[in-house]
């Protein structure tokens, strides 16, 4: 994996770890056109996961194309992320258990009624395991750091 940016691979590591924003995921769409949808994700080793719905339109495009490009982004000043490019796989069997990890990770109350509603759907949910083939860091926190 290609690596640029003034973070090391743990930096990387450590800020998709602790960053709980959603995953803007980037997959080439039917017409050509890349589409870009939000999702949720947690990081586990060099993968990073996100569920969606099986009938979702990123599904069928990752289905046809697997390459895919995400940032992962504080969206306040001082701004500071993580983008790359890399492969999808679809993993229809694995949606519930990488649901429930995007559940623990994003909601206070596991048992909230979103949560329930979320697992009412889990039996069609699907997991999209994201290799990053490049990761582009960057942090703006030195020079933005009065910008506030």
């Amino acid at each position: 994996m290609r690596r640029k940016g003034p973070w090391s691979k743990n930096e990387i590591e450590r800020f998709l770890q602790q960053t709980q924003v959603p995953l803007r995921l980037a997959c080439n769409g039917a017409s050509g056109h890349p589409v870009i949808v939000s999702l949720w994700f947690v990081s586990r080793g060099d993968i990073l996961w996100c569920a969606t719905q099986r009938t979702a339109s990123a599904v069928s495009h990752l289905r046809r194309d697997r390459r895919c490009a995400f940032e992962v982004a504080q969206e306040t000043a001082p701004y500071r992320g993580v983008r790359g490019q890399g492969l999808a796989q679809l993993y229809d069997e694995r949606g519930e258990e990488i649901l429930r990890l995007l559940i623990d990770r994003y909601l206070e109350d596991p048992n909230s009624r979103l949560a329930r509603w979320l697992l009412s759907r889990a039996p069609q949910e699907t997991a999209i395991a994201i290799e990053p083939q490049t990761l582009l860091s960057w942090d703006f926190r030195e020079r933005m750091g009065d910008a506030r």
